[in-house]
């Protein structure tokens, strides 16, 4: 896919100047493709993986259509997480540098709404919201939609996972039949299909990489390691290989305090973030993440939704996720903007069905490592007795899928504790 310099696309001199402020003179491949389409006032599905600049692909020419002279909202902008709605909205302010006239206002849960509908009744021009606090404000009448002329539904695929398809339906319903629809997702799944069909009129579409391709600059390795040795070979890698920032995926909140806990213990610098943890208490920790004053962060899968941190050295998946969609968006964390990054699995017995399903459908090649031969921890650092061993044991390496002798000498298959 071609690339164009950004004075070569249907922006205004207002936004070209505020992009050359920030640095930037060639598009992306996705920006050099969509930005003509929604200039032009086309119904656009893009799929791409966070970290091509979808951001910029629909928020710039989305700010040369608004009306500054009329106080109201003229452009739509739904995403899954307040994360992801706090730095899309943080995007477009900077694009809208030289053009102050123009108004953009975030609004999700997890703030007082009354501050929301104060920003409202003032006037605002661009709506960046999550569907269930926008639902809220169509209830209490403090948002109409009735003046929208754009909808861009972002990481639409997250949000039907998430549950917000009646939400989004309800929405777009509440929009004129006249608007331009947007929609951006890294994969393509029915639901999302259904909707596109339903609410965009031929759309034009722009497909960076598949739907199922994991990101060319992310190098993918696994290990294969039982469950109680995992967080041992977690520690080992962070201190051997001291990335600068790592991002660690397990599947429940349990395990994401446990294992950011014990990481704390050794000394890394760690902090965990689940659907338990409040808004503020989130905001603290992605900042101090982003500052690389934390450097690890482990999350669920739900509650990463949204993380936009460029400096990402290496994701882990510590769980195996459900499906290759949440492998692919999880390890999109990571090489973003053209840098590399590493993403690494812990695949143990019980993983191993999951793990080949995920190798099936991505389309790019995982490469098993060598465990490394360092000690297990101590039976004290577990709190389940089940993992303590006898003394007259002997320590062993991380190799965990063989067979190993019964006391006639005879090959058995070896459980995991």
């Amino acid at each position: 896919m071609n690339t164009l310099k950004f004075e070569d696309l249907p922006l205004s001199k207002h936004v070209l100047k505020a992009i050359a402020k920030m640095g930037y003179s060639e598009a992306t491949p996705i920006q050099s493709s969509a930005i003509p389409l929604i200039a032009d006032g086309k119904d656009v599905t893009g799929l791409a993986m966070t970290g091509t600049g979808k951001t910029a692909a629909f928020a710039l020419p989305l700010i040369d259509k608004i009306n500054p002279a009329d106080k109201c909202i003229q452009a739509l902008i739904i995403c899954p997480t307040r994360e992801l709605a706090m730095q899309v909205s943080g995007e477009i302010t900077k694009f809208l540098a030289f053009k102050k006239e123009v108004s953009v206002l975030p609004v999700y849960g997890g703030q007082p709404i009354e501050r929301q509908m104060n920003a409202l009744r003032r006037g605002v021009h661009i709506i960046v919201s999550t569907p269930g606090r926008l639902m809220d404000h169509i209830n209490r009448r403090s948002i109409s939609l009735k003046n929208v002329t754009c909808v861009v539904l972002d990481e639409a695929d997250e949000m039907m996972d998430m549950g917000f398809r009646k939400d989004i339906e309800k929405i777009l319903q509440s929009t004129p039949t006249t608007r331009q629809t947007v929609t951006f997702s890294a994969t393509m799944p029915t639901s999302v299909l259904q909707l596109i069909k339903k609410y965009q009129k031929n759309p034009e579409l722009i497909q960076v990489s598949s739907p199922d391709a994991a990101a060319d600059t992310v190098e993918q390795h696994y290990y294969e390691v039982d469950n109680r040795n995992k967080v041992t070979l977690l520690k080992h890698i962070l201190k051997n290989q001291n990335p600068y920032l790592s991002l660690v995926f397990c599947n429940t909140k349990y395990k994401v305090d446990e294992i950011a806990k014990r990481l704390q213990q050794h000394g890394i610098l760690t902090e965990s973030l689940h659907g338990n943890v409040s808004q503020p208490k989130r905001n603290r920790v992605m900042k101090k993440f982003r500052s690389g004053d934390v450097q690890v962060v482990v999350a669920t899968d739900v509650a990463a939704r949204g993380i936009d941190v460029p400096n990402i050295d290496i994701i882990f998946n510590y769980d195996i996720p459900k499906d290759e969609k949440s492998y692919v968006h999880r390890i999109g964390r990571t090489g973003r903007a053209g840098k590399s990054g590493h993403a690494i699995s812990f695949v143990s017995p019980q993983d191993a069905f999951s793990f080949r399903h995920v190798k099936r459908c991505i389309e790019t090649t995982i490469t098993q490592q060598k465990l490394p031969f360092i000690q297990e921890p101590s039976s004290e650092q577990y709190k389940d007795n089940s993992h303590k061993r006898s003394s007259a044991q002997p320590r062993r390496a991380y190799g965990n899928f063989n067979s190993r002798p019964n006391r006639n000498g005879s090959k058995r298959p070896r459980i995991s504790r």
